[in-house]
């Protein structure tokens, strides 16, 4: 359908060609799209890897923050970003400029950047650098939302069937695990090279902030490359209507109704909230995992160097599993990858209580079956937003705010791990410092860093997927056409 004031979020951005053929799917993987696409993961992935691997043990051993307050200081930040987020799909669905020029993915992206510098600058100590890193971090928190809100919603734009869609995700499920990749393990690296304590974290920041304009920048380019010219139409109409009639442009944009406020999307939505509910739970997971790697590393496994092996081998398989987990999506669905990789992600996190006694390659090993848990489960959770996301553009529902409601449940999701975390360390009486090395601690301190990195993570994934195995449809939808996918 052709929209007069050009296309919007919610209108296909590939071009649409009558032939079609059984190798559509191998032509998108050809296609410049799907890499430029998964260059945008540089954003995300830094912005979720390095605060989750780095802030609290930032603020605990660096500039002397009580772990209890150091977990509040993630919290409010990611809470505001849990409601700034919707908003920010919401304000994309009423945009009528294209997706690939819109602000909110440029000046989103660049903004996170800035204020990612920020919040590891490290002006002060105790509570007073406390307050700076919570204030810095709420600002790239919020800018984050809107370049997110407008990201999460391209598959369902840049591709139009399932199992293109699922290319898509899956090389964006690739581009988290290459930046988490080089931001984690390059980051405690040049930490130390640096000098340690704040110095060494302030440069830590800067080479993130590259990492996410870079990022930005690429995928803002695909995405306004890959924009057609919009269809044709006689001078004065607007597309026709579902009887066959056609309806003059000024009277379609008259009465385009405004997007319904984000929150009653996820109240008449059940489906959707569940996957959200389910999003959130699971984020939490891997958010307990990235923020208890120091702690576990330098208390539990005796190696404060470690940190980078642990942190490769929980990210790796993103790379060399996400392929498998694809071909398994597009066979039979993103329901029957989440379920065993959940499984696997659950039963790996308990294992690794086991890991501090037994020998040291025990660790990396364990964490590398959980990081091909996570894997299934990023890609499942990423097909099933970009399925609700089509099936809202096909009936004229937002896409863009349902992208953000999704974001939103990723921010809780970031936000509630590390602060569990820190609440567990906090109960388990931690020691903090503000001399940039870990103070010594006692057995039940350590004992609450193993409960943190393998019990909680394990439940929390369990319960997500328990979530959202009660709004699983009865029966599964009917496999879209190869034909219908090869739009290209």
């Amino acid at each position: 359908m052709f929209d007069p004031a050009g296309p919007r979020l919610g209108h296909a951005l590939l071009p649409e060609s009558p032939r079609v053929g059984r190798n559509s799917v191998s032509r998108l993987l050809r296609a410049r799209i799907p890499i430029g696409y998964a260059c945008g993961s540089a954003v995300t992935g830094v912005f979720t890897t390095l605060p989750g691997l780095l802030l609290l043990p930032y603020l605990t051993d660096t500039l002397g923050v009580p772990a209890a307050l150091a977990g509040a200081v993630v919290l409010p930040a990611k809470a505001s970003d849990v409601l700034v987020t919707p908003w920010a799909g919401r304000l994309g669905d009423r945009s009528r400029r294209p997706p690939g020029r819109s602000g909110h993915l440029l000046f989103g992206g660049a903004a996170t950047a800035l204020a990612f510098a920020l919040t590891f600058a490290g002006v002060a100590h105790g509570t007073t650098g406390a307050l700076w890193t919570a204030a810095a971090f709420t600002l790239a928190a919020t800018a984050f939302a809107f370049f997110h809100a407008s990201y999460a919603a391209l598959p369902a734009l840049l591709a139009p069937g399932p199992r293109a869609r699922t290319v898509l995700v899956a090389g964006r499920v690739a581009g988290i695990a290459v930046a988490a990749l080089a931001a984690g393990t390059a980051a405690p690296a040049l930490i130390t090279a640096t000098g340690g304590g704040v110095t060494g974290h302030r440069w830590a920041g800067l080479a993130g902030a590259a990492l996410i304009l870079t990022g930005t920048l690429a995928v803002r380019a695909t995405a306004t490359a890959a924009r057609p010219a919009p269809p044709t139409a006689p001078t004065g109409t607007a597309p026709s209507t579902p009887t066959g009639t056609a309806r003059p442009a000024a009277a379609t944009a008259a009465v385009r109704p405004a997007p319904p406020h984000p929150w009653t999307t996820l109240r008449t939505t059940p489906r959707f909230a569940a996957l959200a509910a389910c999003a959130a739970l699971q984020v939490a997971a891997t958010g307990c995992l990235l923020a208890g790697g120091p702690y576990f590393a330098e208390h539990a496994l005796g190696d404060k160097n470690a940190t980078g092996a642990l942190v490769a081998a929980f990210v790796l398989p993103n790379l060399l599993t996400t392929p498998w987990w694809a071909r398994r999506g597009s066979r039979l669905g993103p329901h029957a990858v989440l379920r065993p990789a959940t499984l696997v992600f659950a039963a790996g996190c308990l294992l690794l209580a086991a890991t501090p006694a037994l020998p040291a390659a025990a660790a990396p090993l364990v964490l590398f079956a959980v990081g091909t848990g996570h894997a299934g489960q990023l890609l499942a959770l990423y097909a099933l937003l970009a399925e609700e996301c089509a099936g809202a553009t096909r009936t004229g529902r937002p896409a863009n705010t349902l992208s953000g409601l999704f974001g939103a449940a990723e921010s809780l999701g970031l936000a509630t791990g590390p602060f569990l975390y820190a609440l567990v360390l906090q109960a388990s009486g931690y020691v903090s410092s503000d001399t940039g090395r870990a103070a010594r601690q006692s057995t039940l301190a350590q004992s609450g860093i193993v409960i943190g990195m393998t019990l909680l993570p394990a439940l929390a994934a369990l319960c997500g997927l328990a979530v959202l195995h009660r709004r699983r449809p009865a029966t599964p939808p009917a496999p879209v056409p190869e034909s219908a996918q090869a739009r290209l």
